[in-house]
């Protein structure tokens, strides 16, 4: 499966819980996650997509550890059936 896959059925089912998958992108500071989700009662998270068995590289998980020490949920997605899980812990954050 291909990583352009697995960001649309995480748009996708992120719609079906009245969200928004939204494109990360922040010009001169790289290695963000590639979406934001923010779903009902104000909760959001971040998510990095990869190819199914990829890792994010070194600048990407600094910019993981930075996120996540301002407080925010940061999850690298390279399985469709992980999906739902992450949701779930961007909903009961």
């Amino acid at each position: 499966m291909l990583e352009k896959q697995i960001e649309h059925k995480l748009l996708t089912e992120t719609s079906e819980r009245s969200g928004l998958c939204l494109k990360f992108v922040s010009p001169g500071w790289n290695g963000v996650p590639d979406r934001l989700i923010l779903l009902p009662g104000g909760r959001m998270g971040f998510v990095e997509v990869k190819k199914p068995g990829r890792s994010p590289g070194a600048l990407q998980l600094q910019r993981h550890k930075q996120i996540r020490n301002l407080g925010f949920q940061v999850f690298v997605l390279d399985d469709p059936g992980d999906i739902g899980g992450i949701l779930n812990a961007i909903q009961g954050s």
